[in-house]
């Protein structure tokens, strides 16, 4: 084999070695590191739902986007932590809203609810066609 050949499979088993590297530093993940990443998630929502005292139903309804088998392991993973450490579920303050109205703010997003109208030059609000 000639150097050129040598030194041109060295760079090309260097350059590969780093892929992971450089992936990294443009912010692209690995499959395996969002798969990783998504369970984690996962796990995380389903112990505090449980520590919330809400049900596994209910925290399947509320996130919708997460895995429900990770979800699943979390609450289970917390529901055995609080019964062997004899700790009381934790009521949410902050939903202090009933369940109906919890259920249908998840079911319509944000981009349902109208803009607010944009503020002329004097700060005030700009007359539409719908105000007419």
């Amino acid at each position: 084999m000639s150097r050129l050949s040598i030194t041109a499979t060295l760079l090309a088993a260097t350059l590969l070695a780093g892929c992971d590297m450089i992936g990294g530093a443009l912010g692209i993940e690995s499959p395996e590191k969002v798969a990783a990443s998504r369970e984690a998630e996962g796990k995380a929502v389903g112990g505090a739902c449980r520590h919330a005292g809400r049900a596994i139903e209910d925290c399947y309804a509320l996130n919708k986007k997460a895995d429900k088998a990770s979800i699943f392991a979390g609450w289970r993973d917390m529901n055995d932590y609080m019964r062997e450490n004899k700790i009381e579920p934790v009521a949410p303050t902050l939903a202090a809203q009933p369940a109906a109205q919890v259920a249908k703010a998840v079911a319509e997003p944000d981009e349902a609810k109208p803009a607010p109208k944009a503020a002329a030059p004097g700060g005030k609000p700009r007359k539409t066609a719908q105000d007419s």
